[in-house]
């Protein structure tokens, strides 16, 4: 596969991070698209015609559009089979696969929300995630029984959720919890989430100098 197959839209410093960890997982060839936020470059009408929201990440593969971290993460694992980050469809550990990629976004991070802007509380009943200590309590009974979240293996669940809960850590919104630090550790330890990491801080530095040179 050629590195034009697959075009990588990257900012530094944004949920993209998790997106160029996954891509470093796969081992796949791909072009880096490098957009400056600063400059508006999300915001202009080549790239809102990839997205629309002028957000990043996004991703075009053989000319499918696929944007939003979850889904680009979970659309890269079944892509690229060779890279072994997902259950195959038969295997019964795809239920909880699936499970852990969606409950990161659509759990985790709108109750972190509420906490780091110090929302106003509201009953619990009335919104998906219920509560941040009730989110964070369904996450650390699975972590503490278990290394993985999707059988003994790390998969793309593993990717997405520790990436949530790290990022929740750093900015302390969320609670550094034993089982949940001894996870993001686990992960974090892994040679392409350091890879990521290193291109990640090279790309933010080569912006930085072009902003200092402006």
């Amino acid at each position: 596969m050629a590195s034009q197959d697959l075009i990588f839209y990257y900012a530094p410093r944004t949920r993209a991070g998790t997106v160029l960890w996954m891509l470093e997982e796969t081992g796949v060839p791909y072009h880096l698209e490098l957009l400056r936020l600063k400059k508006g470059e999300h915001k202009k009408p080549g790239y809102l015609a990839i997205n629309p929201m002028g957000k990043v990440p996004a991703i075009q593969h053989r000319g499918v559009v696929v944007t939003e971290v979850s889904a680009i993460c979970t659309y890269l694992a079944d892509a690229f089979p060779q890279a072994d980050l997902a259950p195959s469809p038969s295997d019964p550990n795809r239920g909880p696969y699936y499970r852990w990629i969606f409950f990161a976004p659509s759990c985790i991070e709108p109750a972190m929300t509420d906490k780091a802007f110090n929302r106003p509380p509201v009953a619990p009943s009335t919104v998906g995630y219920g509560d941040l200590d009730n989110v964070m309590d369904t996450v650390s009974g699975t972590l503490s029984n278990a290394e993985y979240v999707a059988g003994d293996r790390f998969t793309t669940a593993d990717l997405i959720l520790g990436s949530t809960l790290n990022f929740g850590m750093m900015f302390n919104i969320i609670p550094k919890r034993d089982e949940l630090t001894a996870y993001v550790a686990r992960l974090t330890a892994r040679d392409a989430y350091k890879k990521s990491q290193a291109r990640g801080e090279e790309l933010a530095a080569r912006i930085d100098a072009e902003e200092k040179d402006i």
